[in-house]
């Protein structure tokens, strides 16, 4: 087991929220962090049905004077639990950790997370710190960063990132009675990837697929509901110039993303090498964000001219602007963008990542960095 760099929730008293997309490790991590815990799966079906139409059962199955944690595992699946849940924190102080993949269900029954009596957290794909000597980047660009697939060694990933669609986002879109036809959802997840890294464009992919807006649209509220997906806002904070409004998309693994993108040979190699390469990139940002509190800000930008800017940090210490390119050189070009925002935003700093072998500084406020070298020194650049 890797130990994550999720530690914080457990060093306190407080109850809270793990969240997380099926996969990321939460339960598993659990399991092994409290051993002498209490711990309700409703991924069982006697566990959830049980509670599910007797929630007066889980405080029957607390200890007496018990001061240990309560895990409810995909609470999710037994929203109805929630308002006892909020009861026994406030009448007997008793400490919950309640894990859920989604918050689609959570958010139709109107809970505002306890009003403020449990913490939130989320748990990502694993980061390059914490695979340590495990991480290789060419693994990690095909098969993404879930931990079954360093499980498994790599060795069956391509068919546990094929399976994860299928028996996992297939199966819970069904059981949510979110759509009848998965025949048009496949497509809708085809059309989807060929819009990763790029500007979101909702009647584009509703064209694509043969379905109205509106569906699409609900198709995507989906995938973001189940932490699947990321959509990144613009930067467009003092603009001086005109900037556009879309959001981008992503898939939140980059491994899920290449079992979910087809392949063939009108398909663009290189595209899918350079969205790969940004995905990793932004899981990185997105986790390591988050297990330090930052509290900073991931956003693009992109002028109505189409200048573009893959990522901009912005957060009370921090201001950088990440372009990410596959090439292994780096031309005045690729530097065009990024000096154009400086000169709009000269607070900021600038990063190159790229496929080369060099570290290369262009003046004080551009740095281009090899991509190996950038994902292990981004924890210090984060946190400078």
């Amino acid at each position: 087991m890797y130990k994550r760099l999720l530690q914080k929730p457990l060093e306190g008293k407080n109850s809270f929220f793990l969240f997380g997309a099926r996969g990321t490790g939460k339960s598993y991590w659990l399991k092994n962090q409290l051993k002498d815990s209490i711990i309700l799966n409703l991924l069982e079906p006697e566990t959830r049905i049980e509670l599910s139409t007797k929630p007066a059962l889980l405080e029957q199955q607390i200890p007496p004077e018990y001061k240990g944690w309560i895990v409810i595992d995909e609470i999710q699946k037994a929203p109805i639990l929630l308002d006892l849940v909020h009861k026994l924190i406030e009448e007997k102080n008793y400490k919950f950790i309640l894990t859920s993949s989604s918050a689609r269900k959570l958010k139709k029954v109107g809970t505002n997370l306890l009003a403020g009596r449990a913490h939130t957290y989320y748990m990502y794909p694993l980061t390059l710190q914490e695979l340590k000597n495990d991480f290789d980047l060419s693994n990690a660009l095909n098969f993404g960063m879930l931990p079954k697939v360093y499980d498994d060694k790599i060795s069956k990933a391509e068919k546990y990132l094929s399976s994860y669609t299928k028996t996992y986002l297939y199966e819970e879109v069904m059981q949510e009675g979110l759509s009848r036809n998965l025949e048009a959802f496949n497509r809708f997840l085809e059309a989807a990837s060929f819009s990763q890294a790029s500007v979101l464009n909702i009647s584009s992919v509703a064209r694509e697929v043969g379905i109205n807006a509106r569906t699409i649209s609900n198709y995507f509220d989906l995938l973001e509901d189940m932490l699947l997906s990321y959509r990144l806002t613009v930067f467009s904070k003092r603009a001086k110039r005109k900037i556009i409004e879309h959001p981008k998309f992503y898939f939140f693994d980059v491994g899920v993303y290449q079992s979910i993108r087809p392949k063939g040979l009108i398909n663009s190699v290189e595209e899918i090498e350079g969205h790969a390469l940004e995905t990793l990139i932004l899981q990185e940002l997105i986790a390591l964000n988050h297990y330090y509190e930052l509290e900073c800000k991931i956003q693009y930008w992109r002028t109505l001219n189409g200048q573009e800017i893959d990522f901009i940090i912005y957060g009370p210490r921090l201001f950088i602007a990440i372009e990410v390119k596959c090439s292994k050189s780096i031309s005045s070009s690729d530097l065009k963008n990024l000096k154009l925002f400086l000169e709009d935003y000269p607070e900021a700093k600038a990063y190159v990542v790229y496929g080369g072998k060099k570290k290369l500084y262009f003046g004080n406020k551009i740095e281009a960095l090899p991509i190996l070298d950038f994902l292990k020194l981004l924890p210090q650049i984060l946190r400078s």
